[in-house]
Formats: structure tokens, sequence, C-alpha cells
């Protein structure tokens, strides 16, 4: 059995730089100056990472 990734974004912490919709627009979006995820839950993770580790703030969390 697979086990699916959670993907969460830590509004408190997001600053709106929107560095993980430029990089993971598959998953990533920008709404009222935050991110927020498209898929909560993902089985293969593709940018998502990247987009973690681009994150400032460590605002995306994967587990």
């Amino acid at each position: 059995m697979k086990m699916a990734h959670k993907i969460t974004v830590d509004e408190d912490k997001c600053i709106g730089c929107g560095a993980c919709s430029a990089t993971c627009p598959a998953n990533f979006e920008m709404k009222e100056g935050k991110a927020h995820v498209k898929t909560a839950e993902v089985e293969k993770l593709t940018c998502e990472k990247d987009a973690e580790a681009g994150c400032p703030v460590q605002a995306i969390i994967i587990s």
C-alpha cells in the first residue's frame, strides 16, 4: 500500500512571496496574498519538494 504525501502551508509563516507557485504551479497557487495547496495529498511528489526547499520562511510542510 502506497502512502500519500500530505502537503500543507503554514499561513501564519507564509509571506506571500510566490516562490512556491513559481516553482510548482501544478500544486501551489496564490490566493489573497498567501500560498495555497491545490491538492493536499499526492501519491507521488513531483515539484513539491523543490517548492518546500525554496520557501524562504519554511512555510511548506510535506509529510
